[in-house]
C-alpha cells in the first residue's frame, strides 16, 4: 500500500481524540492534509495536517522541538497568512503524530496552473499578498521555507500563504535537503535564509505564467535563460530572484519598487483627482460634447420654467442605461443619447438620480479566479451637469485589479442632477461594485452633504 493510500485509509479516525478526519485531501510520504471540524456548537469547518516527523528524517529525536516551531505559527496574524488554531502530538499506537489545526482554504495555486497559465494582470494581484506576508515573516526573525504554488491559497476572497513550514531565521537542519526548483540551491546543504523565500518567489513567478517550473533551473544559471515571452517586469522580478548567490538576489522591497503600481496588496483610499484624457489625446470632441450637453441643460430648464406648471411634476424615475466598461482600455468621452440631450418635458427628480450604469467587463479568466464576492466603493464627485469630475476609493477590497476596473467604470456613470430652487446642483454618490464568480454588480447610493 503506498504512503498515499495508507493517509486515506485513515478517514474516519478522531485525531487527539477532538479532530474527526474526515475526508483526505492531499499528502505527501510525511505529511498528509484532512478535513476537520472544530469541537464547539457550530462544527465549523478547518483543515488539519498531520506530520510524522521520522519519515521526515528517521535520525529526528527531539520532537518536541518540531512540536515547538509547529507552535510558533500559533502567534502569527497576517491578513495574507493562514491562521493557526491548535498544535498538538497525536500518540498513535505509541508513536507521535503532529498536528496542526488551520483555516481552512478554498482552493490553493496548485489547483489552478495545471489547467492554465496565469494573465500578468492575475500575477499583479499575487504578488502584493506574498510580498506583505514575507515582510511580517522576515520582519520577526521567520523564514516561510516554502514558497510553491500549493502553499498560495484562497480564503474567500482573500490571498494567503500557509504557516506549517514557517521556522526561525536562526533555526538549522543539517538534514534538509533540496526537494524541488522552489528550493533555493543553498537549501541542499541545509541553509535556510529569507533570501531562500526570494528564490521560491521568482519560481512561482515563472511557474504561474508558463506552467513550467523546469524553466527555473536554466533561468538562474544565465540572465538570457528566461522566457522573452515573460513580461516585464515580471521577468525582471524573477531574474533578479533568481540569483545563484543569495546575497545578489533582490530584497522584497525592491520587488515592490518593481511592480507597478505601487506594489500594496490594499489600495488607500486616494485624494480625488480631476479625471483628464488619456495620455497623447486631445480631448477636442469631449470638450465639445461637454458644451452641448451644458447648453442642452440651461435651454431645458428654461423651457420647463416657461411652459411647466407646477402640478406637471411626477415621481417616476427613468431607468438608467446600463453599459459594460471594457477592462483594458481607459475611459474616453462617450456620445450623450437623444434623450440625455433633449429638453426634458417633465421636472427631473430633485432627488437626482442615475441615467446611465457602467458595468465592468472582466475577462474570463480573471473571473474564474473570484472566490466569494470582492466588494469594492467608490466615492464620486457629480458637477451640476451630471458627470463625474472626480473619483476616490472608500474600499478598495482586496484586489488592486479589481478596484482598477470598478473605478474606470465609475468615472463613466451618469446622473441626473438635483434640483434646489429649480436649479441643478452638484451631487456626490457612493457607488459599490460586487464581484462575484458567476456574475458583476453595482449598487448607487447618494450621499447627502
Amino acid at each position: 500500500m503506498s504512503k498515499h493510500e495508507t493517509w486515506k485509509s485513515w478517514e474516519g479516525r478522531v485525531a487527539d481524540g477532538k479532530f474527526p478526519l474526515r475526508q483526505f485531501l492531499g499528502g505527501s510520504e510525511h505529511s498528509a492534509v484532512f478535513l476537520t471540524e472544530l469541537p464547539g456548537p457550530g462544527a465549523e469547518k478547518a483543515a488539519l495536517k498531520l506530520i510524522d516527523p521520522q519519515l521526515i528524517d528517521p535520525k529526528i529525536a527531539d520532537v518536541d522541538r518540531e512540536l515547538s516551531r509547529l507552535r510558533a505559527t500559533a502567534s502569527l496574524s497576517h491578513p495574507h497568512l493562514i491562521r493557526t488554531i491548535e498544535t498538538g502530538r497525536w500518540l498513535l499506537s505509541g508513536r507521535p503524530i503532529l498536528y496542526v489545526v488551520m483555516e481552512k482554504a478554498d482552493e490553493d495555486l496548485a489547483q489552478i496552473l495545471p489547467q492554465r497559465a496565469l494573465e500578468p494582470a492575475e500575477v499583479g494581484e499575487l504578488l502584493p499578498p506574498v510580498i506583505d506576508a514575507l515582510s511580517y515573516l522576515h520582519g520577526r526573525g521567520f523564514v516561510h521555507g516554502r514558497i510553491t504554488p500549493s502553499n498560495v491559497l484562497a480564503v474567500g476572497d482573500q490571498l494567503k500563504l500557509s504557516t506549517d513550514n514557517v521556522h526561525s531565521a536562526a533555526q538549522t537542519n543539517s538534514a534538509r535537503r533540496r526537494l524541488d526548483a522552489y528550493d533555493a540551491p543553498e537549501t541542499a546543504a541545509g541553509i535556510s535564509l529569507p533570501e531562500g523565500d526570494i528564490w521560491s518567489v521568482g519560481a512561482m513567478l515563472v511557474a504561474a505564467l508558463t506552467q513550467n517550473v523546469a524553466l527555473v533551473e536554466d533561468g538562474s544559471q544565465r540572465e538570457t535563460g528566461l522566457p522573452q515571452n515573460i513580461p516585464e517586469p515580471f521577468r525582471g522580478i524573477a531574474r533578479e530572484c533568481l540569483r545563484l548567490d543569495p546575497k545578489q538576489r533582490c530584497s522584497l522591497a525592491q520587488i515592490q519598487a518593481r511592480l507597478q503600481p505601487s506594489g500594496r496588496s490594499v489600495p488607500v483610499e486616494t485624494q480625488s483627482a480631476p479625471i483628464s484624457a488619456p495620455p497623447g489625446r486631445r480631448p477636442v470632441f469631449g470638450i465639445a460634447l461637454a458644451l452641448i450637453v451644458v447648453l442642452a441643460i440651461v435651454f431645458a430648464i428654461y423651457y420647463s420654467r416657461g411652459k411647466s406648471a407646477p402640478d406637471q411634476t411626477t415621481d417616476q424615475k427613468s431607468q438608467p442605461t446600463i453599459e459594460t466598461a471594457p477592462a483594458s482600455t481607459p475611459p474616453v468621452s462617450q456620445a450623450a443619447e437623444p434623450a440625455r440631450v433633449e429638453p426634458p418635458k417633465k421636472t427631473p427628480s430633485s432627488a437626482g438620480e442615475v441615467l446611465r450604469q457602467v458595468l465592468p467587463d472582466i475577462p474570463k479568466s480573471a473571473q474564474n479566479t473570484i472566490r466569494g464576492t470582492i466588494k469594492v466603493e467608490v466615492k464620486v464627485q457629480v458637477d451640476s451637469s451630471g458627470k463625474v469630475t472626480s473619483a476616490a476609493f472608500k474600499s478598495a477590497g482586496s484586489s488592486r485589479y479589481f478596484a482598477g476596473l470598478a473605478m474606470k467604470a465609475a468615472q463613466r456613470w451618469e446622473f441626473s442632477p438635483p434640483m434646489v430652487d429649480g436649479q441643478p446642483t452638484p451631487s456626490k454618490w457612493l457607488l459599490q461594485f460586487r464581484f462575484k464568480k458567476t456574475s458583476t454588480q453595482a449598487s448607487p447610493q447618494r450621499v447627502k452633504g
